[in-house]
């Protein structure tokens, strides 16, 4: 065996301990999920249990699943789809126009890129408190309309798949700027927008801070929320339970990332070149 196949032969050993490592832990939580509490404490299991219909029974007459699962998917969607838009708007506009204190901003967007959000949860809360926002889905997904790293990384990633000449041409041929933006540069950062996309809908989805301090009523609660309902108790926990609501919580996760996948690859590695 020559030194490039064994280089090559350990990097696929290498590559293949990181996707154990990876899929153990997901693995794991699923076996959970059909085992019972005192199975659980017992120790780790390979394999399946009998109490999956039984966890799944006791979950959702505790529980309203089914309601979590579908305000998690409104406000996840929601908060996609408007950071997606918004945050396309506003790379283009940076990329493309010249405009005063322009660097200043798009400064101003990198600092707040390091500072948590969560700093500023406090204050959100007193404006929503202002505006009658309180309690509501809308609140959840408008923090997302301002998502600094998405605005940085479509920034540099139009950049470096939208040639400027592209657009001068289509406003020779008379095209308006938003028909500019929406018919030719949209579709072109597609990939660089489903890969923040990923990023945005598994944020808002496993968001658990942001609605439990701003949502009252239990109708409204997301699946981290419901989740935590589990978690109140130390000595009366159900394992079980628990695992399984997890493991329903993460499947909306997986399917987006199956359908998904592709983008992600193509938008980071175009992303990243310059032509």
């Amino acid at each position: 065996m020559n030194k490039f196949k064994l280089k090559k032969l350990l990097i696929y050993i290498l590559l293949i301990l990181l996707l154990l490592i990876c899929i153990i832990p997901f693995y794991i939580m699923l076996i959970n999920g059909t085992r019972s509490s005192s199975e659980i404490n017992s120790g780790v299991s390979l394999f399946p249990g009998e109490y999956l219909l039984q966890n799944y029974q006791n979950l959702i007459s505790k529980l309203d699943v089914g309601r979590g699962l579908l305000n998690s998917a409104i406000v996840a969607i929601s908060a996609t789809l408007l950071s997606s838009y918004i945050s396309a708007l506003t790379a283009y506009g940076f990329a493309f126009y010249k405009f005063p204190w322009r660097g200043f901003l798009l400064g101003v967007i990198l600092l707040f890129m390091m500072v948590p959000q969560h700093l500023g949860i406090i204050g959100y809360f007193e404006l929503l408190n202002k505006v009658n926002l309180l309690d509501t889905r809308v609140s959840l997904f408008l923090p997302a309309g301002a998502n600094a790293f998405a605005v940085f990384f479509l920034f540099m990633y139009v950049k470096s798949v939208l040639p400027l000449d592209l657009i001068m041409a289509a406003r020779v041929d008379g095209c308006g700027e938003f028909a500019i933006f929406n018919k030719i540069a949209l579709p072109i950062m597609l990939p660089g927008i489903a890969t923040m996309g990923i990023f945005t809908f598994v944020a808002n989805w496993n968001n658990y801070l942001l609605p439990l301090v701003v949502i009252f009523s239990k109708e409204k609660y997301t699946m981290p929320m419901i989740i935590g309902q589990l978690n109140s108790t130390v000595y009366k926990r159900d394992f079980g339970i628990v695992y399984l609501a997890i493991a329903i919580s993460i499947i909306p996760i997986l399917i987006a990332f199956v359908f998904f996948a592709r983008y992600l690859i193509s938008g980071l590695t175009m992303g990243g070149v310059k032509e």
